[in-house]
């Protein structure tokens, strides 16, 4: 009984592997013909910033007759600052990337050693057991090992990313020392493939331009990713059983 609990789990191994694989496969039967399909807007932490109710903020000072002037000072009035600051408002994030790097290293290593043992004589007791030793065999060269390795590295790395881009972010949080926590997302659909575009990080409202722009650079912890999702990029990607070899297989 013991011996077959334990062959048990062992059979069930490839059928519950191919079984995941055709559950896999399964999913993108489904999306033949098909376009793939967009995130909802309205599921994302954008919109439920942009969509709180806004608070106004008193003006200190101001004149009963204050709010029908051009000159209140206002966000929305004709000389009033409209870059982000605020949960829910909106900036422009610029990317501008370009990054060239150039790596070369070489290594060498080689290494020798020798040993050799004998016992030519210790108390006539060497000379005793030549005498019994195999023709040709003497305590004189007991043991003799020999070793030499040699090793040769060479790598080299060039890479250069290029990116240009601007996508617009909201303001999700205000922190207490006043940095903006903010995220955007763009999603464009061509045909049969979706690219996606996500940024966040915090800004200082200060690294804010007066056409309510931050440049990258200026975001702290930034998160940039730019992919896709679609026929193309499925073709791309290596099989299920191709990755599950370059996994398995120790060669």
């Amino acid at each position: 009984m013991p011996r077959f609990a334990s062959r048990f789990p062992s059979r069930l191994v490839i059928p519950a592997l191919c079984l995941g694989l055709t559950l896999a496969g399964c999913g993108r039967v489904q999306q033949i013909g098909q376009v793939p399909p967009m995130t909802e807007p309205h599921s994302s932490a954008e919109f439920q910033a942009m969509a709180e109710p806004v608070v106004p903020l008193a003006d200190i000072g101001a004149r009963p007759d204050s709010g029908a002037s051009l000159w209140s000072g206002q966000q929305m009035s004709l000389v009033g600052d409209r870059r982000a600051r605020t949960r829910g408002d909106i900036l422009t994030v610029v990317i501008e990337i370009d990054d060239r790097a150039e790596i070369q290293n070489s290594s060498g290593r080689s290494r020798a050693a020798s040993e050799k043992v004998g016992i030519p004589s210790m108390m006539g007791i060497p000379q005793r057991i030549d005498d019994i030793l195999p023709e040709g065999a003497s305590m004189d060269e007991l043991a003799e090992a020999k070793s030499a390795s040699t090793f040769k590295g060479q790598g080299n790395i060039s890479r250069r990313d290029k990116l240009t881009l601007r996508v617009a972010a909201t303001v999700i949080d205000t922190l207490p020392n006043g940095v903006l926590h903010i995220q955007g997302t763009q999603e464009v659909r061509v045909n049969y493939e979706v690219r996606e575009l996500t940024v966040s990080g915090f800004a200082r409202p200060s690294d804010i331009s007066r056409e309510n722009e931050v440049a990258y650079d200026r975001i702290a912890g930034a998160r940039i990713s730019y992919g896709g999702r679609g026929q193309i990029s499925e073709v791309q990607q290596p099989r299920y059983g191709q990755q599950l070899a370059d996994v398995i297989l120790p060669y």
